[in-house]
């Protein structure tokens, strides 16, 4: 039952992913804020409805949503709310939760590329075409206005918000420094590491972005923060933040230092690494599991521990 705590909230509804429910949170600012909207299922929808049920509060009496990123299992309900409320989050936000065709064509196409540089065989070429699908579950919606590092957001005086790409580039916490609250979106989860996803080069630039190396600092960047406990995108509060972020840290260096130590032996390509990594898991997920691979290189070649060939096609990588 959902029930008042400090002028805040949470709410927990379904998803269809393996990842199980996901967390919103209303707050008691200047403005009635939601933090995230779910996922785009009628499951999700009258979840929602109950548990504002408990609070003595209707989806009408929400005046703006503040999203900690753009994935489909926290904006999709955008859908079901009334068009007078203002939406509010990183500026990366807006074309993946408004896409164009030209978003899903450019999308297609970068991975595209990258399916080339990572080894990829032509029978896992016509996956790209279902990159859109998972825009099902997503929604149709503009930003009001946008938020960046350190801004006060409209209606929430006492909160702040912390960039912390890596799991998206769209990413931001919100902190609220009288008691060391934070809601940190998919940042930091109790149960298990967020994946850092890989995604097609900001609009103007021209590299991909480092997710993992992303992740690790954002991570960090928590650190010099006077944080009392974190509200999550998943599961439960975390409550030992330090004492998470270095098992997560020292966790991912290992992981690194055992491709590390196969790319001793011989070269590989990402496709080839994905498969010894996740050999379960990289055809069902195959993004997903590029991604963490991914993750891993870049992190090597940051700590001068490996080198690529990009002039060769497929990339080969080695250690040092």
């Amino acid at each position: 039952m959902a029930e008042w705590k400090d002028g805040i909230a949470k709410l927990s509804m379904p998803t269809p992913f393996a990842v199980g429910d996901v967390n919103a949170y209303l707050i008691k600012g200047e403005r009635l804020t939601l933090v995230d909207a779910g996922i785009k299922t009628k499951e999700s929808w009258n979840s929602f409805k109950a548990q504002l049920g408990d609070l003595q509060v209707g989806p009408d009496d929400i005046e703006q949503v503040i999203i900690t990123h753009h994935h489909a299992d926290h904006v999709g309900m955008l859908d079901f709310l009334s068009d007078k409320i203002e939406v509010y989050g990183h500026h990366l936000n807006e074309r993946w939760i408004k896409p164009t065709e030209a978003f899903f064509q450019e999308q297609e196409n970068f991975f595209r590329g990258q399916f080339h540089n990572f080894g990829l065989p032509g029978e896992y070429f016509p996956s790209l075409s279902t990159l859109r699908q998972s825009f099902k579950y997503s929604c149709n919606r503009s930003l009001t206005g946008e938020l960046v590092e350190g801004m006060i957001p409209p209606g929430l005086s006492e909160w702040k918000v912390i960039a912390t790409p890596g799991h998206a580039q769209s990413q931001i916490a919100l902190f609220r420094e009288r008691d060391g609250i934070l809601i940190g979106g998919d940042l930091v989860l109790a149960h298990i590491s967020p994946n850092p996803f890989l995604e097609m080069p900001a609009p103007g630039e021209i590299d991909r972005p480092k997710p993992q190396l992303q992740h690790n600092h954002s991570m960090k960047k928590l650190l010099s923060y006077p944080i009392q406990f974190v509200y999550t995108g998943h599961g439960e509060e975390v409550f030992q933040l330090k004492e998470l972020i270095e098992k997560r840290l020292i966790h991912q260096h290992e992981r690194a230092m055992k491709v590390n130590n196969w790319l001793k032996e011989e070269q590989h390509t990402v496709f080839e690494l994905c498969k010894r990594l996740f050999p379960a898991a990289y055809k069902r997920e195959l993004i997903l599991t590029l991604s963490e691979t991914v993750g891993q290189l870049d992190y090597l070649a940051s700590i001068g521990e490996i080198s690529s060939s990009e002039d060769h096609q497929p990339v080969l990588y080695q250690a040092r």
